[in-house]
């Protein structure tokens, strides 16, 4: 009865419910407001403060993914307490992405002042290596010598980040503290150096790393070699790692927040709305290391997609992929992923990843691969977000600075750290195809690496120059035959000198040239040879027994019918 008064006497429902709505209190209208924004914001920021404090605040549980006969984890990971506790992030930026936007923003490094080196390649490109000595934090005058067995860290920094990023200086401050020695290696073209040749670097570029630690190694033989990757450089580490195998002068490394697999990352990063926003930042601080060196990029890639690139995948296409020569930004992702070389890791490993990482998705992460190896220890965090891990109500401290160095110094103390084999200093390069090495270094057909551009400049500190320790770190086995080969020539010159006719010589031309075209046919044969054996593990005789067995009933099957014609014919003329 009262609907049909109302409706004649003109009110609609709609109009009713206006009426009753303005009834209500503004004060709640406002209530649920905040409400609905605060459960949007929980849920857009990945909050997780209620979590921890239903769980009275103790933190998320350190898991660790290691080998059962792991003597790493076993003898070493074992003694780090930071490795078996939990993990609590700063309450006020319990989130990952407060915690990625908080370390861009402040991040509250401690204050000192780093020693440059200036360290030219063999390319001709120059990389800052930035210093801070344990002597000096204590205001002493800080020097290295050559007999120095204090223990040196190598610190890779992040994409577009250099020495001065602050979780940078919180790693070098907490190391350089407890008495040890570190070195951040700077990316070409960042630390506020210029590109002094035609080469960049990428998200697989271990060239500039394996020079740098082969350097150290050279100058500072006594000194033990430890090595910290963070985020891109964490994947350049691994990377580097695996392609040496046995034959790197680390002792122990760490990688940080490594993304693993670039192209998962890709497709995650392009995901959602979020992601997409940091997609979008490190494209613009891309394009920010582009614009400091637009005179090499414009000749050499495309400038124009440079400069209308809107994600990191388009900054690749018109950037890195014109630059390195690869086909399709897809092959860039799979050859220069850190996840195909985590087996072939010989060395002490310690990887760090957060699984609420907004950057580097846990998809990515290479579990079983880890598991697999005995020398790897895998340690996941619920949260932390990008190499940030926040600890303390004032946020002063990064929990995975502590539980790296922890894990190093631990290793320092036990008898498993990696110990380079005698005589193995051939500079390895990964074994795949020439695309991923042009236009940086060109394979030889012997199976040497060497740049295309001319020699840099020696060093001028007092250091054999670089010409001189690239032969000397190539004296492996390619290495060493020519040299012999090249002694056994200088030996007949002297001793034929003055003596020789010029049929002699004449002959002796002639069989140069014949060995010469001999190992131009065999070199490619070795190359492949060694190459195969380095990626089955087995011994060179074994493959030969297994192609000898295999091809016998087809050889057997020729000779027979060789020797069968033979035969007949003397039986015929008889």
């Amino acid at each position: 009865m009262s609907d049909s008064q109302a409706v004649a006497g003109g009110e609609s429902p709609a109009e009713l419910l206006l009426r009753a709505a303005a009834m209500a209190p503004a004060e709640r209208y406002a209530l649920a407001a905040v409400a609905v924004v605060s459960v949007f914001l929980y849920r857009f920021l990945e909050l997780h403060v209620i979590g921890d404090a239903l769980r009275g605040f103790r933190g998320g549980r350190v898991e660790l993914t290691f080998h059962p006969a792991s003597e790493i984890y076993h003898r070493v990971a074992s003694k780090c307490r930071s490795l078996h506790g939990r993990y609590l992030a700063t309450p006020w930026l319990a989130s990952p992405h407060l915690q990625t936007l908080f370390l861009g923003i402040s991040g509250r490094p401690p204050s000192f002042t780093y020693k440059r080196q200036l360290y030219t390649v063999r390319d001709g490109g120059t990389i800052a290596l930035d210093w801070l000595l344990a002597s000096d934090l204590e205001d002493a005058d800080g020097f290295i010598s050559k007999d120095d067995s204090t223990p040196l860290v190598v610190v890779v920094p992040g994409l577009t980040s250099d020495s001065a990023a602050a979780y940078v200086k919180h790693l070098v401050y907490s190391i350089a503290s407890k008495g040890w020695n570190v070195v951040v290696s700077n990316h070409r073209g960042l630390g506020g150096v210029s590109i002094t040749s035609d080469c960049f670097y990428n998200g697989g570029w271990t060239e500039d790393v394996r020079e740098v630690i082969n350097y150290l190694h050279h100058r500072y033989p006594q000194t033990p070699l430890f090595c910290i990757g963070t985020s891109i450089g964490a994947n350049i580490v691994v990377k580097y790692l695996g392609e040496e195998g046995e034959n790197t002068p680390v002792a122990g490394a760490v990688s940080i927040c490594s993304p693993w697999d670039l192209l998962i990352g890709d497709r995650f990063i392009s995901r959602k709305f979020v992601q997409r926003i940091y997609d979008k930042a490190l494209a613009i601080g891309l394009k920010g290391y582009a614009k400091l060196h637009q005179p090499i990029l414009a000749r050499l890639a495309n400038w124009e997609g440079i400069k209308k690139s809107r994600s990191i995948r388009e900054f690749d296409h018109h950037a890195t992929c014109v630059v390195a020569r690869y086909e399709t930004v897809d092959t860039y992702y799979r050859r220069c992923s850190s996840a195909s070389y985590v087996g072939n890791v010989s060395v002490p490993l310690l990887c760090i990843n957060a699984l609420d990482d907004p950057l580097c998705t846990r998809e990515a992460i290479p579990w079983d691969e880890c598991r697999a190896n005995k020398n790897i220890v895998l340690a996941t965090t619920p949260n932390g977000g990008h190499l940030a891990f926040f600890q303390g109500l004032t946020a002063g401290r990064l929990w995975w600075v502590g539980a790296a160095s922890e894990f190093l110094f631990a290793l320092h103390e036990s008898s498993y750290m990696h110990r380079q084999k005698a005589n193995d200093h051939v500079l390895h390069s990964s074994l795949e195809s020439s695309i991923d090495k042009s236009p940086y270094v060109n394979i030889m057909e012997d199976g040497m690496v060497a740049p295309v551009t001319k020699d840099g400049p020696g060093n001028n500190d007092g250091s054999p120059s670089d010409h001189e320790v690239g032969v000397q770190l190539s004296n492996g086995v390619d290495g060493r035959q020519q040299l012999e080969v090249s002694g056994e020539k200088h030996n007949e010159h002297v001793s034929g000198s003055g003596n020789e006719s010029p049929a002699g010589s004449a002959n002796r031309q002639g069989d140069g040239i014949y060995s010469n075209k001999l190992h131009e046919i065999i070199a490619p044969v070795k190359r492949s040879i060694n190459q195969l054996t380095r990626h089955q593990r087995k011994s060179i005789w074994l493959l030969a027994y297994i192609a000898f067995v295999t091809s016998w009933p087809l050889l057997g099957s020729l000779a027979f019918i060789t020797f069968r014609k033979k035969f007949r014919n003397p039986l015929r003329a008889k």
